[in-house]
């Protein structure tokens, strides 16, 4: 490697598609690689929500940035969404799987069309957005490759309180494995794949404000405080640059301590 350190976290005319970017995690991942340099496809199921969160980060950045309106449970919008942020972008070098849903509830009170949904969304929309990049990434002049980023969760690896929530559990649980056993068989096509897992982060998703749930969410953390969505940003810069360079097949915890216990 030549150049200074902080060079190897650029990503200067890099292609990137971040999903579920239409707020939250998912517009702070975008909203950095675009600062980092890349150019940004932007994917969300709604078409307004998605065009305002694209035109503010292009207004930020000064870079492209390219909305995408898909539902990625639907194989053929998730085929879609590939191939149209390639088009529009001119190539893609980097994919962040980050479009992700959960519900509370007991198990035994979770309906069928629930724990589908959450796999759905969670593991069969990242894992045909995955193949459907792979295709492309393997596929490049100069034989480039990509890097994968898949947005896991601490929920892999701890069962969250006091909230129950066996299929989001499980779901990340997923995303973790299968991050892996891509990583082993797409290195041969320059493909990287790795997880980020957060712990709590403030968003929409995530109600740390609610008193209810301060106690095992905030007190329980060493840091004792949730974390910011711009917070986490930075470590899906490191893992889509050539920083991570030799790095696939890792999960990368970044959680203020909370899996320490």
């Amino acid at each position: 490697m030549t150049g200074g350190v902080l060079e190897q976290f650029a990503l200067p005319g890099r292609k990137a598609v971040v999903t579920g970017a239409s707020r939250g995690l998912g517009r702070a991942f975008a909203l950095a690689l675009a600062q980092a340099g890349a150019d940004v496809a932007v994917v969300a199921r709604t078409g307004t929500d998605i065009k305002a969160a694209a035109a503010g980060i292009a207004g930020q950045t000064g870079r492209t940035v390219v909305p995408v309106t898909a539902d990625l449970t639907q194989r053929p919008d998730a085929e879609r969404m590939i191939a149209e942020a390639a088009d529009g972008l001119g190539g893609l070098d980097i994919l962040v799987n980050n479009a992700g849903v959960c519900f509370h509830r007991p198990a035994l009170e979770v309906p069928d069309e629930e724990w589908r949904q959450v796999f759905d969304v969670n593991v069969y929309g990242l894992w045909v957005a995955s193949t459907e990049a792979a295709k492309r990434m393997s596929s490049q002049r100069g034989g480039r490759g990509g890097v994968i980023v898949n947005v896991g969760s601490i929920s892999s690896i701890i069962v969250n309180r006091p909230q129950w929530q066996p299929a989001y559990n499980a779901s990340k649980a997923a995303v973790h494995q299968l991050t892996k056993s891509l990583a082993a068989e797409w290195a041969a096509h320059g493909i990287r794949v790795n997880a980020l897992a957060p712990g709590y982060v403030k968003t929409e998703m995530a109600p740390v404000d609610r008193p209810e749930f301060r106690r095992h969410w905030i007190e329980d953390t060493p840091q004792q405080r949730y974390a910011s969505p711009e917070e986490i940003a930075p470590s899906v810069v490191y893992l889509a640059s050539p920083a991570s360079a030799f790095m696939t097949g890792s999960v990368l915890v970044i959680d203020g301590g909370y899996t320490i216990y």
